[in-house]
């Protein structure tokens, strides 16, 4: 193991209704089993975190994205651990690996970098998700999730599958362009998001590019109906889906649009959406 290790291990105390704290707790036991320097943050994160070698992060896709949006420029190593609800990128980067199985990952592994994104000035490491992505996210804001995986976003999807209205759009990209209404438009860097739903499933979070997935309006029964094929990621060559790749995407419309940005909610009437490739460095 290489000498001098010192890792900031930040814990989002209410992530996955308290098993981010109980997965801090045993990856701190380890480290003292190791003789490794940590520092463990519950509840004041540091206002930088340049002098440690590491950075563990406790918690689902929300947690990482307040952590880069807190620490924009950061160049350690990075390592999550899925204690939260969604944890799409944990998934992305470490499958089904075991507790021991990451630990081992995140003490010897060589980093490597992964691409991230910025929507206005706001950035986000998994997806941009507008209309009706975004609308379940505002709905699921500040209620408590007693669940995790898609378990915990079924609810709000349904009850946007039957009530929600498609809004109108204007978007603009080099290798395409429309106007209209859409259900909704997904901007991925990784493959899935809301707990399990690949809504890009041939996105890879390291090729410099961002997937977009635009779907047209569908009346209530038409959605119930192709849901769970997109839930599989089997999607992409229906007719009322348009898939393409960029680095750069502007969505406006008339009034301020229902967002997501790493399952938490944004809203604005233009969103400016680019890819910076290699941003962040993971061990992996």
């Amino acid at each position: 193991m290489p000498p001098g290790k010192n890792i900031a291990v930040v814990c989002n105390k209410l992530a996955g209704n308290g098993k981010a704290i109980i997965l801090a707790k045993r990856l701190t036991g380890e480290l003292q089993k190791r003789n490794i320097s940590y520092t463990l943050y519950y509840e004041d994160w540091p206002r930088e975190i340049t002098r440690f070698t590491d950075a563990w992060i406790i918690g689902g896709d929300g947690t990482l994205n307040y952590f880069f949006n807190k620490y924009p420029g950061i160049n350690l190593p990075i390592v999550v651990f899925n204690g939260g609800t969604g944890n799409d990128v944990h998934s992305l980067l470490y499958k089904n690996s075991s507790f021991e199985e990451q630990l081992e990952i995140a003490l010897t592994a060589i980093p490597r970098s992964i691409d991230a994104g910025r929507c206005n000035d706001k950035y986000f490491l998994n997806g941009v998700g507008i209309g009706f992505e975004g609308a379940v996210a505002k709905r699921l804001t500040n209620k408590r999730k007693t669940k995790t995986g898609k378990a915990a976003f079924m609810g709000a999807i349904i009850q946007k599958v039957f009530f929600y209205s498609s809004k109108k759009y204007k978007a603009v990209a080099n290798e395409y362009k429309m106007e209209g209404q859409r259900l909704l438009i997904s901007v991925m860097n990784g493959h899935r998001a809301g707990g399990g739903f690949h809504i890009a499933p041939e996105s890879e979070i390291d090729d410099g590019l961002l997937d977009v997935v635009i779907v047209d309006k569908l009346n209530p029964l038409r959605r119930l109906r192709w849901l769970p094929v997109i839930e599989k990621g089997k999607h992409l060559a229906l007719p009322f889906i348009k898939h393409f790749r960029t680095k750069k995407l502007v969505v406006t419309s008339d009034e301020p649009m229902d967002t997501h940005l790493d399952g938490e909610y944004y809203s604005a009437k233009r969103l400016e959406i680019e890819m910076l490739p290699g941003k962040y460095l993971f061990r992996y």
